[in-house]
């Protein structure tokens, strides 16, 4: 029958059919744009950036059909807790859809991170190997799809867009005065570089978790991603931003110390950034699960434009 598919476990033979299905599969047309990029952050297996000591545990299965891949699931073990399994990325072609692919798709997945001991598995980003926070709102069927297998919505997310295709948007404002007033009180800003990978690292472990510290350190000497710092006379650091770590066109994380915070330190390394990534080709910068709303508001003009609802389900 037409409609018949078979289920294999993913192979790395697999992924450049699995790049060429999501480059149709995922709707959006910033998805699909950067679907090879997702694809490959997803599937890293190890936490080469010092946080993260051991072998990421992941799982994967495409739905086959008359040779073709028309489907697949990507999941993996929470970093924070070996309790807990993601759904990290699910793609069905979208002349298979409506057909079962989805269900049988995470029906696969859920019983392979289940086997690996997960009780809990969420639709929802693990940082600092993400694409998405959660299901993107826009994304219908895929929303349907996992009330539909018993996932409840329990938080919602959102990204801001930053503007960057023209010379006067906010998001490009020049820093070179607010650099010098910060230097006028022994702050220097400038470009991270590998070296700084421990300091950064001990920094943002202090102050904001080991989620953030993947993404920080995982920005260094990569291609289309970069992370800029304030530090203080002593060399200290006070704060960063970082961009490209997950996907080259999304910002952040970034983060300032409690006690530099107010100094003006936070929008100066954001529009560091935003320049970088214009450089780099961006025209639309995503803000990725934007906590201050109103200060990346303030700092670039970014507006609230991506969605996501967060999913979990007991099993």
């Amino acid at each position: 029958m037409d409609d018949e598919f078979s289920i294999a476990e993913l192979t790395d033979g697999d992924l450049p059919a699995v790049v060429t299905l999501c480059r149709s599969a995922l709707d959006l047309a910033d998805d699909a744009a950067e679907a090879a990029e997702i694809v490959g952050r997803l599937r890293e297996r190890t936490g080469t950036e010092g946080w993260a000591p051991g072998p990421r545990r992941l799982t994967g299965f495409v739905a086959v059909q008359r040779g073709r891949v028309v489907g697949v699931v990507l999941g993996s073990i929470s970093h924070r807790s070996d309790e807990v399994g993601h759904v990290d990325l699910l793609a069905v072609d979208p002349d298979h859809r409506r057909r079962g692919i989805g269900r049988a798709l995470v029906g696969r997945v859920e019983g392979a991170l289940s086997g690996l001991g997960a009780g809990e598995i969420l639709f929802a980003g693990n940082a600092p190997y993400y694409a998405w926070p959660g299901i993107d709102v826009r994304y219908t069927p895929a929303v349907c799809a996992a009330t539909a297998m018993g996932y409840e919505n329990d938080q919602t997310a959102w990204n801001m867009t930053a503007d960057l295709t023209y010379d006067a948007s906010p998001a490009l404002r020049p820093t070179a005065e607010a650099e010098m007033r910060l230097a006028d009180g022994g702050i220097s800003v400038r470009a991270a570089v590998a070296a700084d990978a421990p300091a950064l690292a001990a920094f943002t472990l202090a102050h904001f978790g080991e989620g953030w510290t993947g993404e920080v350190t995982h920005s260094l000497g990569r291609d289309r991603a970069g992370c800029h710092l304030a530090a203080d006379a002593q060399g200290a650091i006070l704060g960063f931003a970082a961009y490209g770590s997950s996907r080259p066109s999304w910002f952040g994380p970034m983060g300032t110390s409690p006690a530099a915070r107010g100094s003006g330190i936070g929008g100066v390394l954001l529009r560091r950034c935003l320049a970088d990534q214009r450089a780099n080709g961006v025209t639309r910068a995503q803000i990725g699960w934007v906590g201050p709303v109103p200060f990346y508001s303030q700092a670039a003009g970014a507006r609230i434009e991506r969605v996501f609802f967060l999913y979990r389900k007991q099993l």
